[in-house]
Formats: C-alpha cells, sequence, structure tokens
C-alpha cells in the first residue's frame, strides 16, 4: 500500500498543488494495479501529525510520500532531510507562528528520508520533469509533517518514507510572476517516485548535492 499526502490551500491560496497531485498520483497508481491511497492533511502545526498519523494506522502503507507547495522553486524537490525545529515566518491555518519550537520534544535534531532520493530522482528526470534532490524542507508545517512522519516511521520496521516539494501549479505560477509546473507533471512524478521505491532496495550513489 502507498499512502501519499498533500496540504490544504494556505497562504492566501485557493488550490495546494500538492493536494491535487497526490489525488491524481494515487488515481493513476490504481489504475496500474496499486494500491495507493491520498489523503488530505492540514496546513497546521500539531494537526496536520496527528492526521498523518491516523492515516497511516488506518491504511498501514508500506510507503508514505507526503508532498508539500514550495512557491517559488522550479523542480520537483526530493527532501534528504527533516530537522527538529517549528519556525513560522507565516501563521499557520489555525493562526498558530511557533518559533523556535522543536517538532518532537526530546527528539533527535534530524532524520534523513527513507526514500531512495537519488534513484527517484533519476527516475523522474528521466521522464523530462525538472527535479533536484534538495537539502531543506523549510521549517514550516511541510518540514513539521517530514520530521513527525519519520520519527512515526523510526517505530515502525519495513516501512519507508519522505517528502516532496512541488512548485507552484501553472495557473498559480501566472499570478505570482513566479516559476510553475502543471500538476499533471507534478502527479506523474509522484507517480515515478513512488513506483522507484517500491522497486528499488538500494539506492544508486551519484552526487546531487549542493555548494550552498
Amino acid at each position: 500500500m502507498i499512502l501519499l499526502t498533500g496540504f490544504e490551500p494556505f497562504g492566501g491560496e485557493s488550490t495546494n498543488p500538492s493536494w491535487l497531485a497526490a489525488e491524481h498520483a494515487a488515481q493513476v497508481l490504481r489504475g496500474r494495479g496499486r494500491e495507493a491511497v491520498a489523503v488530505e492533511l492540514p496546513c497546521v502545526f500539531g494537526r496536520s501529525a496527528d492526521v498523518l498519523e491516523a492515516a497511516i494506522e488506518r491504511h498501514r502503507p508500506d510507503i508514505v510520500l507526503c508532498a508539500g507547495q514550495a512557491g517559488g522553486r522550479t523542480s520537483i524537490s526530493v527532501e534528504r532531510v527533516a530537522i527538529n525545529v517549528d519556525d513560522a515566518r507565516i501563521p499557520d491555518n489555525a493562526g498558530r507562528r511557533p518559533v523556535d519550537e522543536p517538532v518532537v520534544a526530546d527528539g533527535p535534531a534530524a532524520y534523513f528520508s527513507t526514500l531512495p532520493i537519488k534513484a527517484c530522482h533519476e527516475a523522474v528526470a528521466a521522464v523530462g520533469v525538472p527535479v533536484e534532490v534538495s537539502q531543506t524542507a523549510g521549517t514550516y508545517v511541510c518540514n513539521h509533517v517530514f520530521y513527525a512522519l519519520m520519527h512515526l516511521l523510526a517505530d515502525r520496521r519495513g516501512i519507508r518514507g519522505g517528502f516532496v516539494h512541488v512548485p507552484y501549479s501553472t495557473g498559480q505560477a501566472a499570478g505570482h510572476g513566479q516559476p510553475g509546473l502543471a500538476v499533471e507533471a507534478m502527479a506523474a512524478a509522484l507517480v515515478v517516485i513512488a513506483t522507484t521505491t517500491a522497486d528499488t532496495a538500494t539506492d544508486v550513489r551519484i552526487a546531487a548535492g549542493a555548494e550552498h
């Protein structure tokens, strides 16, 4: 079972392409004979992690692939690391704005994704969708969910998980004067990442780091 998640709209947006892409990707995966389900998460510190945990308990997935919007980025970003800090530049959808608070009290400083991130990068690039390995998932609700996911999976053997950021959709991009990507391309990337994870036991060793 593959569990995909995306977020509800936030920051004044009317849509969130991470949810649209996750929902579409789950449909494509089911059409290809794979068990898959999509769950929409609230863009709220704390509550988002609770909804994610409930979805994991309900669906018992083998793979959890969470997605979120990173407006201004130009590529699908396969995230490498989640850090144990909430530091919100803007309020979440419940008006909360934590500053320098841990995601999990007394949790480790960081967790690495357990997706085969390099193999996923290569597979997405091969289908013509712009992609990067990202070294930061920020400190907003996306990172909160990413860290909460990896903390949950640390005690659940056999489940792999990670986080992917998507750019603005093409419709959003036009309004912001920023780069954008079609939701269909985002969904295709999520499908490739999910299937690559399912079919890859050991990640490939290629350079995908950053100088800054």
